[in-house]
């Protein structure tokens, strides 16, 4: 069944109907091709899910009736944020769109020292925009109940401020040899919320590494091998799912 996300102000409780606007209006018309009577899943975006049933079409809107609501249970116990250090070319959309369908639930950019991309206003802020499309695009293909967030670039510093807040922040280190994310969760209980922080194509200079674990974020290893930029996080939110909560 065809999944779509509208805001809430959409929902017209009284009447029982719900308001499909935007480019998700061409979609299902032109491109999909759905007609009056036809089911589809439509979600708040807050967990909130409904079953609407196509009922009037004109080129700006789509109106359903509410068939069914219920609760969206696809969304992870653990809320994992993903602190990536831009990559070069186009290996963030595959990051983006790979994390939100894996469960992650908010992706942080960060500028490390390492980082080569040009992050110029009017440039970075299309990318953070096309970027939203494509978690939003993936939300829908994975049926979450959310739509994560990509957020604007911080610095390195601020990174490690907000990595503090987490209940665990790990960073992927290719020198940690002992440490797991198994061993560090047998260490650590109730927590809700995981930082990853994952460096850029050519990793970590050693003084991030050692303010990272000044400030209590714990190196961990992902194996021998190492990992490009683009796999890391994919490998780690995976691991911290499955060892956390079976991934949920």
């Amino acid at each position: 069944m065809h999944k779509f996300f509208i805001s809430s102000e959409n929902i017209d409780y009284k009447n029982n109907k719900i308001l499909i606007t935007g480019e998700d209006v061409n979609h299902i018309i032109k491109v999909l091709r759905l007609r009056a009577g036809e089911r589809i899943k439509i979600s708040d975006g807050y967990g909130n899910e409904y079953i609407g049933i196509i009922e009037v079409f004109d080129k700006k809107s789509v109106t359903c009736s509410i068939s069914e609501k219920f609760k969206n249970e696809t969304e992870p116990e653990v809320k994992i944020t993903l602190f990536q250090a831009l990559p070069k070319a186009q290996k963030m959309d595959l990051i983006v769109q790979k994390c939100v369908e894996i469960g992650v639930c908010c992706i942080q950019t960060v500028i490390t020292k390492r980082v080569v991309v040009d992050i110029k206003s009017k440039d970075i802020s299309s990318k953070i925009e096309r970027w939203n499309r494509i978690a939003m695009e993936a939300a829908k293909q994975s049926d979450r109940g959310i739509i994560p967030k990509v957020l604007e670039p911080i610095d390195f510093k601020s990174a490690v401020e907000k990595l503090k807040e987490m209940d665990i922040s790990v960073i992927p280190y290719e020198n940690e040899k002992v440490k797991d994310f198994k061993k560090l969760f047998k260490e650590k209980q109730n927590f809700k919320n995981v930082g990853i922080f994952i460096g850029p194509e050519g990793g970590f200079e050693d003084e991030e590494i050692k303010l990272c674990i000044e400030n209590g974020i714990e190196p961990v290893t992902l194996g021998p091998r190492i990992l490009r930029t683009e796999t890391a996080g994919f490998v780690s939110s995976t691991i911290v799912l499955y060892e956390a909560c079976g991934l949920c």
